[in-house]
């Protein structure tokens, strides 16, 4: 049959990015315990292609992705999935991106009791000039406590629900764990969030709070103290925004840098 994808294309244009998008697949992923879990994911690729084809084979894409996730071999390490997409599409860029919820069992933190907290995670490998990154990204739910509210009232402060987002790149000899991450991130609010809490725990998140009180831009210094103590991070997207409880809008932070090594 006639394949109008390889036709050639006449407008000399270029195309960064063409691909799949929202492909459902099971990911299976290493936890800090060793264990492993399967995690349901979404996955985005693409590859870069010449003005001088009309299009790529998207069914390619898919082919790849269904033998890597049946081999059990899609994880952390996307770099050999991510190299077999760009050679069978004949490109010379390609990216690679899962997203995926992630459950980490916390205990309260009065009662003890536990519970899963979920958080949005994403694996991405990128392949550019014949060089491959990858970034670990983490979405971390947390609480935030207005300074100048405590400052200025006579009884409580308003507080807010904040989400962290950060996406860091990382040396290829070393590992972080989302873990790690995200209690890196909860250290740095005025208090974590959990999903069970007994009175006795409320009380303590509660007063914890107000006892730490942290504007976006206080969270997004701490969260870039605690990457920069991690010589193996070699750079880093952060985003810090609250979503104000006395105000119709957010309130926001963002840093992006390359750590000099």
């Amino acid at each position: 049959m006639k394949d109008i994808q390889n036709t050639q294309d006449k407008r000399g244009i270029d195309i960064q990015k063409v691909g799949v998008k929202d492909v459902e697949i099971p990911l299976k992923i290493q936890r800090k315990n060793n264990s492993d879990c399967t995690v349901w994911a979404k996955a985005t690729a693409s590859v870069s292609l010449p003005q001088n084809y009309k299009g790529t084979h998207m069914s390619r894409f898919i082919e790849v992705l269904t033998d890597w996730s049946n081999k059990n071999m899609l994880g952390v390490d996307i770099k050999s999935c991510l190299q077999e997409i760009v050679e069978k599409l004949n490109a010379k860029n390609g990216e690679l991106e899962f997203e995926f919820k992630y459950f980490i069992n916390k205990p309260s933190p009065v009662s003890k009791l536990v519970s899963p907290v979920c958080y949005d995670c994403s694996f991405t490998g990128t392949y550019y000039n014949n060089e491959y990154k990858f970034y670990l990204g983490v979405k971390v739910p947390v609480t935030t406590l207005c300074p100048c509210s405590k400052e200025i009232s006579e009884n409580g402060a308003h507080n807010q629900r904040s989400i962290v987002s950060l996406k860091i790149n990382y040396d290829d000899d070393a590992h972080i764990w989302i873990e790690d991450l995200v209690k890196d991130i909860e250290n740095c609010a005025s208090s974590e969030i959990y999903s069970l809490l007994k009175r006795e725990d409320e009380k303590f998140v509660t007063e914890q709070a107000y006892n730490n009180p942290k504007f976006v831009e206080d969270i997004l210094r701490d969260v870039i103290i605690k990457i920069k103590e991690k010589p193996e991070i070699r750079s880093f997207e952060l985003l810090c925004e609250s979503f104000e409880s006395i105000h119709n809008h957010s309130a926001w932070a963002y840093q992006k840098e390359i750590i000099p090594k």
